[in-house]
C-alpha cells in the first residue's frame, strides 16, 4: 500500500486509535469509527447524553492532526452563518467596502468539531449544509462561491433531530454513533481515581496534514473492493428492506469509502467482509433500529458474533432485571444475584471468552464479540456491586 513519504501514516492512525481508547474508557468502537470516517472523508454524528466525554474525545482526536485548521463551535438557534463563516470587517466597512474575515472560521478549516449540531439557527441551515455536503460556503455578498478546505467534521449532539430542518443535516452525516454513561463500576472507580491523582504524561501520536490528505484522496481510494463484498452489500440491503429499513443510494454509495477506509486503517490492501461490520454506525436511523441492523450484519460476516449477539440479549435482560429490583432488600438481591444472575453471567463471559479464541483462531474479526464482552463484564461488575456488596475496586479481581 502506498504511503505518504514512505510513512506509515495508517499504523500511526492505529496508534492514535489505541492512546485514545486507552484514555477514554468503554469508547474502542467510538474512537475507530471516528478515524474511519476521518479517513473516508466523511462527517460523524456522536449522540448521547451529556456528561458523556463526547466533545473531549472529538477534540482530542482532531488535535492529533498536526498542520491542521481546526475549528469548533457550540451551535444554537440563534447562530448567524457569519459567526461560523466569517464576520463582517467593520474596518472595511467604514471604507465603504463590504468583507468578512474568514481566517479561523470554518471556511478555513480542515477539520470541524460542530456540538449541538441539530440547534442550528434556520439563517445557518442552507450554509451549513452546502459546507457539509460540498465543502462550499456562499460569501453574504453574492460573490463567487468558495472552496473550503474541509477533510471531515464531528458534531455531537444530546438528541435526536426534530423537524425537516434538523433532519436534512442528520441525513449529510453518514457514520452515527451512540455513546452513554460508563457501564463498568470498575471502569468508573477509575475514572474517580483519575479526578483525584496526578496523571501520568500520555503518549501522544500525531498525524500531519500532509499525510491525512495524501491517505483521504490518494490511498483510501486505491483500496481493492473486491466482488465478494459487492455481492455481500448487495445481500445486506435485501435483508434491511425485508425488515423495512431502507437507506438511500446516496448513502449506500459513500459507505462503500468507510470499507475502505477501514481496510486501510488495518493495513490491508483489500476490503474483506469484517469491513462490513462498519455499516452498523451507516444503515439506521433511529437507535432502536441499531440492533436490527447490527444482526444482520454479523449474519452475514461473522457467525462467532452472530452467538455472541445471542448471549448479549441474555445479558442485556439480566441488568433489566436488575434495574426492575431497584428498592428491593439486600438479603432479596443477594439471594437473586446468588442463585441466578452471578452464574448465568459467569457462564456466559466463559462461552465468551471461547468464542473469541475460535474467531481469532480462524481469523475472524473481533470486534463485535469484544463488545459483548465489555457488556459481560459491566453487568457482572454491577451485579457484584449493587447485589452482593463487593467494593467496586475489588471487580476486577473477581470477574
Amino acid at each position: 500500500m502506498a504511503e505518504a513519504s514512505g510513512v506509515d501514516t495508517a499504523g500511526q492512525l492505529r496508534a492514535v486509535t489505541g492512546e485514545l481508547s486507552d484514555r477514554f474508557f468503554e469508547r474502542d468502537d467510538v474512537v475507530r469509527a471516528l478515524v474511519v470516517a476521518m479517513l473516508a472523508g466523511q462527517h460523524s454524528l456522536v449522540l448521547g447524553p451529556p456528561g458523556t466525554a463526547k466533545s473531549e474525545l472529538a477534540r482530542e482526536l482532531t488535535g492529533r492532526i498536526e498542520g491542521a485548521e481546526l475549528w469548533e463551535i457550540l451551535l444554537s438557534k440563534f447562530t448567524a452563518p457569519t459567526r461560523m463563516f466569517g464576520p463582517i470587517d467593520v474596518g472595511a466597512l467604514s471604507q465603504g467596502e463590504y468583507r468578512q474575515v474568514y481566517e479561523g472560521r470554518a471556511t478555513t478549516a480542515h477539520i470541524a468539531f460542530m456540538d449541538e449540531i441539530f440547534k442550528c439557527s434556520t439563517a445557518a441551515l442552507n450554509e451549513t449544509l452546502a459546507f457539509l455536503n460540498e465543502r462550499l460556503y456562499h460569501p453574504e455578498n453574492g460573490g463567487a462561491p468558495i472552496r473550503c478546505p474541509l477533510i471531515s467534521a464531528i458534531t455531537a449532539s444530546n438528541e435526536l433531530p426534530v423537524g425537516e430542518e434538523s433532519a436534512a443535516i442528520y441525513d449529510r452525516l453518514l457514520v452515527r454513533i451512540e455513546v452513554g454513561y460508563l457501564a463498568d463500576p470498575s471502569n468508573f472507580a477509575a475514572l474517580i481515581r483519575g479526578a483525584v491523582t496526578e496523571p501520568a504524561i500520555p503518549v501522544r501520536t500525531t498525524v500531519s496534514l500532509e499525510q491525512l490528505q495524501s491517505a483521504v484522496t490518494k490511498e483510501v481510494p486505491t483500496v481493492v473492493v473486491p466482488d465478494l463484498v459487492v455481492d455481500g452489500i448487495c445481500t445486506l440491503r435485501a435483508a434491511l428492506r425485508r425488515q423495512e429499513l431502507v437507506s438511500s443510494d446516496r448513502r449506500w454509495r459513500q459507505a462503500v469509502r468507510l470499507l475502505q477506509a477501514s481496510a486501510y486503517l488495518d493495513g490491508r490492501e483489500s476490503v474483506g467482509e469484517t469491513d462490513l461490520t462498519v455499516l452498523t454506525h451507516v444503515l439506521w436511523d433511529s437507535p432502536a433500529q441499531r440492533p436490527v441492523v447490527e444482526r444482520e450484519v454479523l449474519q452475514m460476516v461473522n457467525p462467532d458474533a452472530r452467538e455472541a449477539l445471542d448471549l448479549a440479549d441474555a445479558i442485556e435482560e439480566l441488568e433489566a432485571q436488575l434495574d426492575a429490583k431497584a428498592g428491593q432488600s439486600r438479603e432479596a438481591l443477594s439471594d437473586w444475584a446468588i442463585k441466578e444472575a452471578n452464574t448465568k453471567l459467569a457462564r456466559a463471559g466463559k462461552k465468551l471468552v471461547k468464542l473469541r479464541k475460535e474467531a481469532e483462531g480462524s481469523g475472524r474479526s473481533t470486534t463485535a464479540i469484544d463488545r459483548v464482552i465489555g457488556r459481560q463484564r459491566a453487568v457482572h461488575a454491577r451485579v457484584l456491586t449493587e447485589a452482593l456488596g463487593v467494593d467496586a475496586s475489588m471487580v476486577q479481581s473477581q470477574l
